[in-house]
């Protein structure tokens, strides 16, 4: 595998799932692409998360652990923080 793509903040928000975009989330120092989870669709998670937003906080909250739900997406990049 080559080296991945590094991801801002900013950069991680265009990758918000709306109007035929990916989406992408970071969470622990990874992004990951979940186009095609049915939980994330149009990049809305239950109206509480949303794609192209770093997560790694959230999950803390979380009713569900990270190998419950993003462990199955490829990571596509790394998330650097600003």
């Amino acid at each position: 595998m080559g080296r991945l793509p590094k991801f801002t903040a900013e950069e991680l928000s265009q990758y918000d799932g709306q109007n035929g975009s990916p989406a992408y989330v970071a969470y622990d120092g990874k992004v990951y692409d979940i186009s095609h989870s049915f939980l994330w669709a149009e990049g809305d998670h239950q109206m509480s998360h949303y794609a192209g937003e770093n997560l790694t906080h959230a999950f803390g909250r979380a009713p569900h652990t990270f190998e419950e739900t993003l462990a199955a997406f490829p990571v596509v990049g790394v998330f650097i923080e600003d």
